[in-house]
């Protein structure tokens, strides 16, 4: 059986064993806190049982995958969290951010994220929480749908509405666009205002406001802050919208576009 299947992006044959194990690792990764049992993964990604099985004891001798004391269900291993905070440590922009997004949260009090656009997700890179509103679990290193929130609406914004996809959109809250017109016609008043506003639709009780790092064109990077609605008033939001203006400002002002040593695409 070839190794190789369909070509990438940049004309070499994809190797079929290596998207295989990424897959693997990504819907793993997907479930969070439910694991996976052998037979879900392999119906899953389509391959036989035999194999899947094989692929799971590898990558849990290297500690990308982990089983419980059964052997019988399967999750993300520590290895993917050493890689995941290698890109962070490694990410000049992260670096360079980091006292901003520090500076922000203490001006305001309220929590502030830095994220970055990955196809129509966005995935945190920093935050920093508001001592007012803490959340049990980081966000780093999540994702998050881009119509459904701050940072993504910001970063949907700089690009044509025509690369939005058809929708519908998934809701996560009863306030999520799930239509293409609706999300376009929020996008079209983030551009008149320059920064985008999620009223409680990634989070009931949260509202949101994203501002587009314009170092790169289109920008890939944006900055929030996440308020509860019970505490923002029309003063506090301006004080808001002012601060975070400013964050952005200087961010663009620090880290300027082919920042770092290497220029990733």
């Amino acid at each position: 059986m070839s190794e190789t299947g369909d070509a990438t992006p940049g004309g070499v044959r994809e190797v079929k064993s290596a998207a295989r194990t990424v897959e693997l690792l990504e819907v793993l990764a997907a479930r969070g806190d439910r694991p996976a049992r052998l037979q879900e993964l392999a119906d899953e990604l389509g391959v036989p049982r035999s194999s899947m099985y094989a692929l799971l004891q590898t990558l849990i001798s290297r500690g990308w995958v982990r089983t419980d004391v059964t052997g019988s269900l399967y999750g993300i291993g520590i290895h993917a969290l050493l890689t995941g905070t290698s890109y962070l440590d490694s990410d000049p922009r992260v670096r360079a951010a980091r006292p901003f997004l520090d500076e922000a949260s203490e001006a305001l009090g309220e929590t502030i994220h830095l994220g970055r656009l990955d196809g129509y997700d966005v995935a945190y890179l920093a935050t920093r929480e508001s001592h007012e509103y803490l959340r049990t679990i980081s966000r780093v290193g999540r994702r998050l749908p881009a119509h459904a929130g701050a940072l993504g609406k910001a970063l949907l914004a700089e690009r044509p509405d025509a690369e939005l996809p058809d929708g519908p959109y998934e809701a996560l809250t009863p306030n999520t666009h799930t239509t293409r017109d609706s999300l376009a016609a929020d996008l079209a008043r983030t551009r008149e205002r320059g920064h985008s506003v999620d009223r409680e639709e990634g989070v009931t009780g949260i509202v949101g406001f994203g501002f587009a790092l314009r170092y790169e064109v289109p920008a890939l990077d944006a900055v929030s802050c996440s308020v509860p609605v019970a505490r923002l008033t029309p003063d506090h939001e301006a004080r808001i919208v002012a601060v975070m203006r400013e964050t952005r400002a200087k961010l663009e002002a620090t880290v300027p576009a082919g920042s770092g040593s290497v220029h990733w695409r």
